[in-house]
């Protein structure tokens, strides 16, 4: 049993390790360069396609994943870490981690060379993919937790909303009123983990990528994608509010609400969140 454990422990540091260096390069390179040209329009990631009511700032997001990268190398090392706690978190994850990073590596190809629909599907995919991890296995320690879970969770929804609307590029009145009343899915997103997991990195990931959003869309002439900025930006504001408010008292070691009032005391699911965390 315990060689059967190790040989386990090696697949996940050998697979997770290649999956997050071939992801890692993909995203980079292809931040900066274009495939080679084919039939089908093909760019670099951020200059090919126009701008749509859920495009995001590259600058702002570019950043976002620079910050989740760096935070993934922690869960990448946890492999490794003599920490029963850190490595038990980082292989339990094992498995949605490496899909996820598989299949983001397939969307930015199917992105880049304009696959929009093969491309939404895979964002699809990867969404329940996360999903079911983070509601299986949503008490592992805060590193490990944003950067393997909760930052590519964030972004994976907020990348629903964009490819979608570039697929779709319907400029019909009502979809831009769908668009202006669908932003606000965001801020109910963040919430739902806010309240029910008291789970501010799910809460300031989405605040971060609204922000993205809403300076995108302040940059247009078009006052349709000004007024969606101005939705996007409130959604980030509030989020960013409720999430400093759930913070804050845990760095402060300070517990201002009884749990039951945010939530239950059967849901023993959200003790990551209270920055307890064991010492590596």
């Amino acid at each position: 049993r315990q060689q059967l454990s190790d040989r386990n422990l090696a697949c996940h540091r050998l697979s997770s390790g290649l999956s997050y260096l071939l992801l890692v390069a993909t995203a980079f390179y292809y931040a900066l360069y274009e495939p080679e040209r084919g039939a089908v329009p093909r760019n670099s990631f951020w200059q090919h396609l126009p701008s749509s009511f859920f495009s995001q700032s590259y600058i702002v997001t570019s950043a976002y994943w620079i910050f989740v990268f760096l935070l993934q190398l922690i869960y990448v090392w946890s492999l490794w870490s003599s920490s029963l706690v850190y490595r038990s978190a980082a292989t339990t994850l094992g498995v949605h981690y490496v899909a996820s990073n598989l299949l983001l590596l397939g969307f930015i190809h199917l992105w880049v060379r304009s696959h929009l629909w093969p491309a939404e599907l895979f964002l699809v995919i990867n969404f329940f993919n996360l999903s079911f991890a983070y509601f299986r296995h949503s008490n592992t320690p805060l590193a490990i937790h944003f950067g393997a879970l909760a930052g590519p969770l964030a972004w994976n929804f907020t990348a629903l909303y964009w490819v979608g609307a570039v697929a779709l590029r319907a400029t019909s009145l009502a979809a831009r009123v769908t668009a202006h009343l669908s932003i606000w899915g965001w801020l109910t997103y963040g919430l739902f983990y806010l309240v029910a997991y008291k789970d501010f990195a799910i809460g300031l990931a989405v605040s971060v990528l609204a922000a993205s959003t809403g300076l995108d869309q302040l940059s247009s002439k078009i006052s349709d994608l000004q007024l969606q900025s101005v939705f996007a930006i409130t959604v980030a504001g509030t989020l960013l509010l409720v999430s400093s408010a759930v913070a804050l008292p845990g760095l402060l070691c300070r517990e201002p609400f009884p749990r039951g009032q945010i939530v239950s005391e059967g849901r023993e699911r959200a003790p990551l969140l209270t920055i307890k965390q064991e010492k590596i």
